[in-house]
């Protein structure tokens, strides 16, 4: 289960700056001129940004602008991520939120993801959230690979950026965010279609683990830099 988007007007420069950075690096060839930068034209109302993160100079700013999203809820945040790890900080700050009273929603991949390891480091962590009232899902029919963040029904950001260490701090990324309620309700109305083939866990359930399974998720958590 992912989601493709199609991008229009000035957005797409962002995008294709974003790429010829990358195959400089890896081609060492320069991409110039109107045939790599048509003029964009404009194709909506919607306030667009690409956020980028890579190394080595660029990785703080998207972790920047997933903790000052988070940090900025008031009312609702969405959180669908194929790879679920938060570091301490915004582990911190999710708990926050449900501090000021902020309803918070997880949905991450069940036992059909394809990294094993890394659900297991997220599950160790779940404690926490599901006692501060996080609701947390697992998506059941096949591999969940979104990437969504959806803030008060006004603001969503989509694209490569999972919130865990791995996307915040060592991989090259792009996402963009978009704010508009019109955007962000279709968002919604796409994660609520997922929450209904998902099952959520309870506190209960993630206490009544096996021993095996807590000794492995704390064991897999030890790696969560690399996760």
């Amino acid at each position: 289960r992912d989601t493709h988007y199609r991008i229009e007007g000035p957005s797409v420069g962002a995008f294709q700056a974003a790429f010829a950075e990358n195959w400089l690096e890896t081609a060492g060839e320069t991409l110039q001129g109107e045939k790599f930068y048509p003029p964009p034209e404009p194709a909506g109302a919607l306030s667009a940004q690409l956020v980028l993160s890579s190394q080595p100079n660029g990785s703080e700013d998207m972790e920047l602008m997933m903790l000052a999203a988070i940090a900025a809820a008031k009312e609702h945040l969405r959180i669908g991520m194929a790879y679920f790890v938060p570091d301490e900080i915004a582990l911190q700050q999710i708990l926050d939120a449900r501090k000021r009273g902020v309803a918070v929603d997880v949905i991450v991949p069940n036992s059909l993801t394809d990294v094993p390891i890394v659900r297991k480091g997220s599950r160790h962590f779940w404690g926490e959230l599901l006692e501060a009232g996080v609701r947390i899902y697992e998506f059941q029919p096949t591999m969940y690979h979104p990437k969504l963040l959806i803030v008060d029904d006004v603001w969503a950001s989509f694209g490569s950026t999972n919130l865990d260490e791995r996307s915040l701090r060592l991989n090259d990324e792009a996402s963009l965010n978009v704010y508009g309620r019109d955007f962000a309700q279709t968002q919604i109305d796409l994660f609520n279609e997922d929450l209904k083939r998902s099952r959520q866990i309870s506190l209960a359930e993630w206490q009544a683990r096996p021993l095996t399974e807590k000794v492995t998720d704390w064991l897999a958590s030890k790696l969560h830099t690399q996760l």
